[in-house]
């Protein structure tokens, strides 16, 4: 696939989308970790995605989900280390209605606000239950290019999240999308996106490059190039000024930072923060940061010599739920590098 962009071009762009950014935003900027809560997906064939190769098992539902305890957990990180819920997502059909509301109270409860929800399309009455705990809905709109958004999600079509785009303006709730890059889309569908966010009043659009896996039909093609994802971006600041942009990067990508913060965009994801903190890439993304002149809000280097045992105890929740998390929570320090046993306990 071909993603070359004239890079004196691109930055001609950055320049006047940067200036634009500074003119509407603080000069800052912050890591959003999205919470994934299985590998489950009841569609499973949109082609670029990891769980398209998982089994077709009903049995795999459950195994794939995962636990409440460890989800809390996370979120406990995300509050405490600075960083932002960038939305709550998972594979279409891993729970119930019922099960679904319940696990976004928990997170409210957690995180002590509101919650982006990406999940698929849903309807208005499922919104109005939601809506109490939830401040925005996103729509996996992927591609704006029809013919491809055709071929990469041909059991996902976009009208429905349309729709549930509607019923979430009539509830006052925020609404996103998400985009990936690479898809076959060119530079000559900007127009159909530029027409989506104005229709139905987008406020906050993720960019993700293509990061093709193993036994999908991506596999062995080339991701976009920072010129390719700075453009789009760039493109969407000029386009609007107020837009929240977010721009996601992995690990072996973060010398793309500084670039793409130049080119308008307000926040950083998709990087494996819990796998990668305190590593030498860790350090460079928030280098990249300071280089592009932005306040990095939070950390991904340096745990806070905090009391864990005593956040848990007390959130109100069941002792049993609470004491899992204490278990979860632990194996997730221990990885980054300090352990929960450090602390003291409070046996109540």
């Amino acid at each position: 696939m071909n993603y070359v962009i004239k890079s004196l071009a691109v930055e001609s762009l950055m320049e006047k989308a940067n200036k634009i950014y500074l003119a509407n935003f603080p000069a800052e900027t912050n890591f959003e970790r999205a919470l994934f809560f299985s590998w489950y997906c009841s569609i499973r064939d949109c082609k670029f995605c990891y769980m398209s190769t998982q089994p077709n098992d009903n049995k795999y539902q459950k195994i794939g989900r995962r636990t409440t305890e460890s989800l809390l957990a996370e979120a406990l990180l995300i509050k405490h280390l600075g960083w932002e819920v960038g939305f709550l997502s998972g594979g279409k059909g891993a729970y119930t209605t019922e099960g679904f509301l319940d696990l976004v109270k928990k997170l409210n409860l957690v995180i002590g606000e509101k919650i982006w929800i990406n999940i698929g399309a849903i309807k208005k009455e499922e919104l109005e239950n939601l809506q109490p705990y939830v401040k925005g809905v996103v729509g996996s709109i992927e591609t704006v290019n029809i013919k491809v958004h055709d071929f990469v999600c041909p059991s996902k079509p976009i009208e429905p999240y349309l729709e549930m785009f509607n019923d979430a303006t009539k509830l006052g709730m925020k609404k996103a999308i998400t985009i990936i890059l690479g898809l076959g889309e060119t530079e000559d569908d900007f127009p159909a996106l530029e027409n989506l966010i104005k229709q139905y009043g987008i406020d906050k659009i993720h960019f993700y490059g293509l990061n093709p896996h193993k036994d999908t039909v991506f596999e062995g093609f080339a991701s976009p190039t920072k010129y390719y994802q700075a453009w789009w971006i760039a493109k969407t600041r000029i386009a609007f000024p107020k837009l929240d942009i977010q721009f996601g990067i992995w690990d072996d990508r973060a010398n793309r930072v500084a670039f793409l913060l130049n080119a308008g965009a307000n926040s950083i994801s998709k990087y494996p923060a819990l796998k990668a903190f305190g590593t030498k890439s860790a350090f460079e993304l928030e280098a990249q940061c300071k280089q592009a002149n932005r306040l990095f809000k939070g950390t991904l280097t340096k745990l806070p010599n905090l009391n864990w045992n005593n956040i848990v105890d007390n959130l109100e929740l069941d002792k049993e739920l609470k004491q899992n998390i204490k278990i979860k929570l632990n194996q997730y320090l221990k990885n980054m590098g300090k352990p929960l046993e450090e602390h003291p306990t409070d046996s109540h």
